[in-house]
């Protein structure tokens, strides 16, 4: 797999507990290019319904991208000015980028109770708490994917993490991109998710200098939490 053999740090090889595996966290050196990350991913999923690999948590950066997801309008690619990629999963136009963590999920929903909604929520709940750790306050908002920050003061909302998933044969993919310090003028390329009303922020953004180590210690802490092992 790209990104998880020799640049790549294990940062958790995955511990077995009331007979479940916890996941193999990686995080791969530089910066993936999008291409090399749904290869990697279809055959690491490929490999888990066969039997022959056990579940990841694969953390990259990508270069500066624009990806459509399977219900992208053509109309909500505003600027093309990074390579544009069909993701093959759920939703519409995402950026990635370097600065924004990329956690790509693979599990075994069929040894974790074949229910995918749960699973979305899961994501949520992860990176809510993952954020909490930074004392910031990320929301659900219901008929809007992924997590926001609110500004009461202003009255305005911004997004803070994506969310976007495919499950094949009960393996999950893709996953949840949290925006640490991407440069948020990328966004304008695209109307991300398909919301325009709103903005996007980051943990910099928020007056956070959070590094992308000190997101990644964040998110892993509070797997245990969300998921179980």
């Amino acid at each position: 797999m790209s990104g998880t053999g020799a640049t790549a740090r294990v940062l958790d090889k995955g511990q077995i507990a009331t007979g479940l595996a916890r996941p193999e966290f990686r995080v791969a050196e530089g910066l993936t290019p999008y291409p090399e990350a749904l290869a990697a991913m279809e055959a690491r999923v490929a490999a888990i319904r066969a039997g022959e690999a056990g579940e990841l948590v694969w953390l990259v950066e990508h270069p500066p991208t624009y990806t459509a997801g399977t219900s992208a309008p053509a109309e909500g690619l505003l600027d093309p000015r990074f390579p544009v990629f069909a993701a093959g999963r759920g939703g519409q136009w995402t950026y990635h980028g370097p600065g924004q963590r990329t956690a790509y999920v693979m599990l075994d929903l069929g040894a974790r109770g074949r229910d995918v909604r749960r699973y979305v929520q899961s994501l949520e709940e992860w990176m809510i708490r993952a954020l909490w750790r930074f004392n910031v306050k990320g929301e659900r908002r219901n008929g809007r994917v992924g997590i926001w920050v609110a500004d009461r003061a202003r009255g305005t909302e911004d997004k803070i993490g994506a969310i976007g998933v495919r499950v094949t044969r009960w393996v999950t993919w893709h996953g949840i991109a949290l925006n640490v310090d991407p440069d948020l003028g990328h966004f304008g390329g695209i109307v991300p998710c398909g919301i325009s009303q709103h903005g996007v922020t980051s943990l910099h953004r928020l007056g956070i200098p959070a590094t992308m180590e000190e997101a990644d210690a964040a998110l892993m802490a509070e797997w245990d939490g969300v998921f179980g092992r």
